[in-house]
């Protein structure tokens, strides 16, 4: 935890996405997912509000994100801090089966 109570791991998510979310808004060339990116990250952006979020929802998140932008190679540096930020998070528990 921070000095303000909050986990590092969300601050260094919420840092992460907004980054991502100014590239892919100053990103002028449009493409055929770009509103499934814009959507996940803000909803990765409301998962940091409200503590931690959950790894499943984060990792379904992530892969939406990655394969809307993955082949846009001028968001690949914001896309790998998103992803990075996410691996922090850990594997989520496996079931009993």
């Amino acid at each position: 935890m921070t000095g303000s109570g909050e986990d590092p791991r969300v601050a260094g998510l919420r840092t992460a996405v907004s980054r991502l979310r100014r590239q892919l808004a100053a990103h002028p060339a449009e493409f055929p997912d770009r509103g499934i990116a814009e959507d996940e990250l803000a909803a990765l952006a409301a998962m940091t509000i409200d503590g931690t979020p959950e790894v499943p929802r984060l990792r379904r998140s992530l892969l939406l994100i990655a394969g809307s932008i993955g082949s846009v190679s001028a968001l690949a540096r914001g896309l790998s801090d998103v992803r990075d930020a996410v691996e922090l998070f850990g594997e989520p528990p496996r079931g009993r089966g």
